[in-house]
C-alpha cells in the first residue's frame, strides 16, 4: 500500500471516529427532552428539501503533470490561476427526501494563456487552454439530525475529465497538439453541520476514494452565516488532492487548495 493510499484511508477513518464518537455524545445530550423521549426531525425537515449552492474556490495548484514520458512540476498560486481564468462554473445541489439525500458537485474550468514567440517568420504567437470537469454525484443518509447537529455519511464517484490544447498562430502545418483523459474513482465520506446561534453555523466534511485514480480526496471546513430564510452564505477553505497514474505516459498528481466562497438558496 502506498502512501497516498494510507493517506486516503486514515482521512476516511477520522471520519467515521468523528461520527462515531458525536452521535451518542449528541443523542445523548439532545436527543431527550425531558420526558426521556428520543427526539425526531420537526415536521419542517419533512419531506423533500433541495439546497442549491454555487460557489467559488480560489485554489492554488502544486504537484506533477505529464505526458508522452514527459513530465512537469506545476507551482501555481490563486493568484497565478485566476490571471489565466476563462470561464467557469461551480456549485452543489443537493435533494433530501426525509433522511436521504442526493448531492451532486460540478465544477468547470476553462483556463487559456497566450505567449509571444520569439521568431521573425511563422507562427509568433502560441495559445494553450486547459479544461478540467469534476462531477461528484452521490447518495446519503442523514445520521442525526437535530436543531444543533447535522450528521451526513455519503457514498458516490467522481468523475474527471481533463483536455489540453497548444495551438500556433498564424497557423503553420503543424498547428498544435491536445490530448485529453477521463476517469471515475469511488469516494465515501460525510458532513457535518454544528449550529453556534441563530445565525452561524460551522461546515466540516470531505471525502476520499480511490479506483482509476491511486488515491482522490478533499477536505473542507465553512463558516455560514444566515441573512434570511431562505439565503447562507458561506467562507472557508477547501484541500483536494488527486494522484492519476494510469498504466500509460499520463500524469496527474496534483494537490489543490484555497478560499471557497459561495451561498446556499433554499429552493424548498
Amino acid at each position: 500500500m502506498n502512501a497516498y493510499q494510507k493517506r486516503s484511508l486514515a482521512f476516511c477513518a477520522a471520519i467515521f471516529l468523528s461520527i462515531g464518537l458525536l452521535v451518542p455524545v449528541s443523542t445523548a445530550q439532545s436527543g431527550q427532552d425531558r420526558s426521556g423521549k428520543t427526539e425526531s426531525p420537526s415536521p419542517s425537515e419533512q419531506g423533500w428539501h433541495v439546497d442549491v449552492t454555487p460557489y467559488l474556490w480560489f485554489a492554488g495548484v502544486h504537484g506533477t503533470a505529464g505526458v508522452l514520458g514527459h513530465e512537469v512540476s506545476v507551482h501555481a498560486d490563486a493568484a497565478d490561476v485566476l490571471s489565466n481564468f476563462n470561464i467557469g462554473f461551480m456549485g452543489v445541489v443537493e435533494p433530501r427526501y426525509n433522511r436521504v439525500i442526493f448531492p451532486v458537485d460540478f465544477m468547470w474550468v476553462k483556463l487559456t494563456d497566450n505567449n509571444a514567440l520569439p521568431f521573425d517568420e511563422g507562427a509568433t504567437t502560441a495559445k494553450a487552454e486547459f479544461n478540467q470537469t469534476i462531477l461528484t454525484p452521490g447518495i446519503g443518509y442523514r445520521i442525526l439530525d437535530t436543531d444543533k447537529i447535522k450528521i451526513d455519511g455519503k457514498i458516490g464517484i467522481r468523475y474527471w475529465h481533463l483536455s489540453s490544447s497548444l495551438s500556433l498562430h498564424p497557423s503553420t502545418s503543424a498547428n498544435g497538439f491536445s490530448s485529453t483523459a477521463d476517469w471515475a474513482d469511488g469516494v465515501i465520506g460525510g458532513k457535518i453541520v454544528m449550529r453556534i446561534s441563530r445565525k452561524l453555523n460551522v461546515t466540516i466534511g470531505g471525502d476520499a476514494g480511490g479506483g482509476t485514480a491511486r488515491a482522490d480526496y478533499q477536505a473542507y471546513g465553512l463558516l455560514g452565516f444566515r441573512v434570511s430564510k431562505k439565503w447562507i452564505l458561506h467562507a472557508g477553505y477547501r484541500y483536494m488532492s488527486i494522484n492519476y497514474r494510469p498504466q500509460t505516459s499520463f500524469i496527474y498528481d496534483m494537490n489543490m487548495s484555497g478560499m471557497l466562497l459561495g451561498a446556499t438558496w433554499k429552493a424548498k
